[in-house]
């Protein structure tokens, strides 16, 4: 398939800028053997049934954003991928001209980073700010809002792009299908006998990487850290035995499980993945997804569409445009089944 064969229209003013009054308010577009269904998230503990295992992914968005000035004045903004260690982090750059090896960036609090090399997009970035890396950033750093998000962070924000579950800080940007969980909807998805399970991927701003060739099989994915412990490997397979249905909340919990399966069996995994899903992969753990929508032409529309059927997928997309559905980090979701399910 094409790049061009994931492109979609879509109104700007459907890309939401602010999430809704409340986390579990959003409407939520139901994709199974049927039709499209319109429903609310607060449908799912019905649309669920008790023995089936939602996966969340517990990781925490930390205030990645520095902005800085080169010795020469010029502006210079940091986005900091992955901290390597205390002082020294992967990073992506915004500046008139990209800086070279060696070059000094002031940043707030009298600190200093130094520009030390490159590994791919990133720069490798040596910083010298008195303290740990992670607490200079939570003083100093700003939340890295999504490029489509065209406002300044406001305080809420801190909160909303932030899941009620987030635990293991290391994220630049969130997982989004778990900000639509709040402690009640939580609560009532464990009363109707749907469990509750975690596991751990740092999402990186590679998520917002464009795929730049029509070919899409030329794309090389960007890599994200992830954990799937043992114990998960033991509950999902208890829960198949039993009968149940594992459902990703994400597709961040889907490249993780899906990676930790590449063997075919799934097992603990704790490293980094580059898996790219797109039509005519196999899926060998997820039974259901919960996601957001995503961006035309994303690899992350790739992968939903691999998983839900790609004309099926792509018709649920034009029906949620016209039915006026909220789009991308902040938007509505999706509950999506497979075309056809295992039995």
């Amino acid at each position: 398939m094409k790049l061009s064969d994931f492109d979609y229209e879509l109104p700007p003013e459907l890309i939401a800028q602010s999430p809704p009054d409340k986390r579990s308010g959003g409407r939520l577009l139901v994709l199974s053997a049927e039709l499209p269904e319109h429903r609310q998230i607060t449908d799912l503990p019905m649309l669920l049934g008790a023995g089936d295992l939602l996966v969340m992914n517990d990781t925490r968005v930390y205030p990645a954003r520095l902005s800085g000035a080169k010795e020469t004045g010029g502006k210079v903004e940091l986005l900091v991928e992955r901290i390597l260690d205390d002082a020294n982090a992967l990073c992506l750059c915004r500046a008139s001209k990209s800086p070279k090896a060696g070059a000094v960036i002031k940043l707030l609090g009298g600190a200093k980073a130094t520009i030390s090399g490159r590994d791919d997009d990133f720069f490798r970035v040596a910083f010298d700010v008195g303290q740990p890396l992670l607490d200079y950033l939570e003083a100093h750093g700003a939340l890295p809002l999504p490029p489509y998000i065209e406002r300044a962070v406001h305080d809420e924000d801190k909160l909303r792009y932030q899941t009620v579950f987030g635990t293991n800080v290391g994220a630049v940007a969130a997982p989004t299908a778990g900000l639509h969980f709040d402690d009640e909807l939580l609560q009532r998805c464990t009363d109707a006998g749907i469990d509750q399970a975690f596991l751990t991927l740092h999402v990186g701003a590679g998520t917002f990487q464009p795929v730049r060739d029509d070919d899409i099989l030329a794309h090389k994915m960007h890599s994200e850290r992830l954990v799937v412990p043992e114990s998960l490997c033991r509950l999902i397979e208890q829960t198949k035995l039993s009968g149940g249905r594992i459902i990703a909340v994400g597709t961040t919990v889907v490249r993780a499980l899906e990676t930790a399966a590449l063997s075919g069996r799934l097992q603990s995994f704790d490293g980094d993945t580059r898996l790219f899903l797109k039509p005519g992969d196999k899926f060998n753990v997820i039974d259901g997804l919960i996601t957001n929508f995503h961006l035309p032409k994303s690899t992350l529309l790739m992968l939903v569409s691999a998983f839900a059927g790609f004309d099926r997928l792509m018709y649920a997309y034009r029906e949620a445009v016209e039915k006026r559905y909220r789009f991308f980090s902040y938007g509505d979701a999706m509950l999506l089944f497979p075309e056809d399910p295992p039995r």
